[in-house]
């Protein structure tokens, strides 16, 4: 009989091995353990995330996100999260945009929360799923609020600083999520179903383990489901510091990192190298040919002011208009003022490139291919996004998703130099600010 016994009990561990082992089947390591290969930071500092101990680290600060270098479609996701303080928050994004939401630290994905010691009528701590930043799902429960999250069906969540393990399966749109064991949230009919994943970084310390993947079959999502493919941005404002800028007693206290945030009270002291540069924000580095992607938003009470119109052919007045104004500021190119891409509320809209609208020693068609194309500006205190993209000596200026300025030719424009965000003695916000050379 002990004999049969110790069979029996043989047979049972072998029979949860060959579970394990069959569970295992399939999944790759999302983290080696050892650094960071096949993540890309998004909009974060360089040590935001880190990996230690068998550990990705994250320090909650600034606020953004870290994305995978690889789209994923349908799969199951398996990690292990914890807060190190109460009340922290975090996240996982899932078939994420591989860049920044307008005026935003966060992607267009679905968010599956990681979050504790929150609750609230609305919110739990306990694995809720929901749409972000113009994504779209169909929540398993209707949301008291009629929001597109689904709140768990129980609570499993351990408090910090305990660990918690997620599995999070996708299939064709379907996102379900099982909290330390169990299914307790999820959502359908997503849009996008393929893209990034994203760690978020959120206020306070968090680390990540035993992040691994199994992908599924693909199911061809059409083109309108899947999100673009972007390599090779990279964040030049740390969040923290003015790392990547040139440094000057006189920018302290004015240019100030307010978390994803760059303020500016337009009252920079700096003398710069000559008074035509005095003020602005430059970055230490020399760019050739590049695209920059750039959000901005006035933070100052607008008043009203009257200025020349712009004629079709580059010229000012004589008329004059009315329009409410809250400043003027702008990016300049290749360390050149006049290749300046301003920011202002004249109603002939930003993007304008001021320094070659007005040489009347340029081409007609120089100096009218500096003026936008349409107003393309948010209302005061909206946050703005230009993609500005340089090649050779032509310029093309995208604001809000609409192209203002077309390829248009910048002759004698210098082929390197620094980029300035500019002094103009007027309160702005920057965020956002992503490089990818060319």
């Amino acid at each position: 009989m002990k004999t049969l016994i110790r069979l029996f009990a043989v047979l049972v561990a072998l029979q949860g091995t060959i579970a394990v082992n069959a569970d295992e089947e399939g999944f790759t390591p999302l983290f080696n353990g050892k650094d960071l290969s096949g993540w890309v930071p998004v909009n974060v500092a360089p040590n935001t995330f880190t990996a230690k101990d068998g550990l990705i680290v994250s320090t909650g600060k600034p606020t953004g996100v870290m994305r995978t270098a690889k789209q994923y479609e349908n799969f199951i996701l398996e990690l292990e999260w914890r807060h190190m303080q109460p009340k922290g928050n975090a996240g996982v994004f899932v078939w994420s945009h591989p860049l920044t939401a307008q005026g935003t630290p966060f992607a267009k994905s679905i968010e599956v929360q990681v979050l504790d010691g929150h609750e609230t009528a609305n919110y739990t701590s306990h694995g809720d799923v929901f749409s972000i930043h113009g994504a779209r799902m169909n929540p398993d429960r209707p949301h008291p609020a009629g929001a597109e999250r689904c709140l768990p069906s129980e609570k499993r969540s351990k408090p910090s600083p305990e660990w918690n393990h997620y599995r999070v399966e996708c299939r064709d749109g379907v996102l379900k999520l099982a909290v330390n064991g169990k299914v307790v949230s999820g959502g359908s009919q997503c849009n996008p179903r393929k893209g990034y994943l994203c760690l978020e970084s959120e206020g306070s310390e968090c680390h990540f383990r035993n992040l691994r993947i199994k992908e599924l079959p693909s199911s061809n999502p059409p083109a309108d489901e899947v999100q673009p493919v972007i390599d090779g941005f990279r964040s030049l404002y740390t969040g923290l510091d003015l790392t990547n800028w040139v440094s000057d007693p006189g920018h302290v206290g004015h240019w100030q990192p307010q978390d994803w945030v760059l303020d500016y009270d337009g009252k920079s002291e700096a003398k710069g190298t000559s008074p035509a540069d005095a003020g602005h924000l430059w970055t230490e580095k020399e760019f050739g040919d590049f695209e920059l992607i750039c959000d901005w938003k006035w933070t100052g009470k607008p008043k009203t002011s009257k200025r020349p119109v712009i004629q079709p052919n580059g010229d000012e007045g004589p008329e004059e208009e009315e329009f409410a104004d809250a400043g003027d500021s702008g990016i300049y190119l290749r360390g050149n003022d006049k290749s300046q891409i301003n920011m202002w509320c004249r109603p002939i809209g930003s993007g304008e490139i001021r320094g070659y609208r007005l040489d009347k020693s340029m081409p007609a068609e120089v100096r009218t291919g500096c003026i936008p194309k349409k107003r393309a500006d948010k209302p005061i205190g909206q946050w703005n996004r230009f993609h500005i993209t340089m090649k050779g000596d032509r310029t093309t200026v995208v604001l809000n998703g609409e192209t203002v300025i077309d390829n248009v030719q910048l002759p004698g424009i210098p082929t390197r130099g620094r980029i300035a965000l500019q002094h103009h003695g007027d309160p702005i916000q920057f965020a956002s600010l992503l490089i990818r050379e060319l």
